[in-house]
């Protein structure tokens, strides 16, 4: 069994706010694609990277459950939701 988490960002790249229809789209994915997946949203996580300066991102995750890891289809989704999700 495999769990496969994903960060989603609540704002893009220029700060603004991400509409809430592109997580339902996700969640209706993964729903339908795996039976079902596990959502942490009530309070944003925070990812703190960098070297010299600290870049701080609010995220959610989302995450499912799957026995076998197609790692093609998470390619092509990964590629997918970089775009929707800018």
């Amino acid at each position: 069994m495999h769990l496969v988490q994903l960060l989603l960002p609540l704002y893009d790249n220029a700060g603004d706010p991400l509409p809430r229809d592109l997580y339902e789209q996700v969640r209706a994915e993964l729903t339908a694609h795996f039976g079902g997946l596990t959502a942490y949203t009530r309070a944003p996580a925070e990812g703190h990277w960098g070297s010299t300066a600290t870049i701080r991102d609010d995220i959610v995750i989302f995450e499912v459950m799957t026995d076998d890891l197609d790692r093609e289809w998470w390619i092509a989704y990964r590629q997918t939701l970089e775009q929707r999700f800018r």
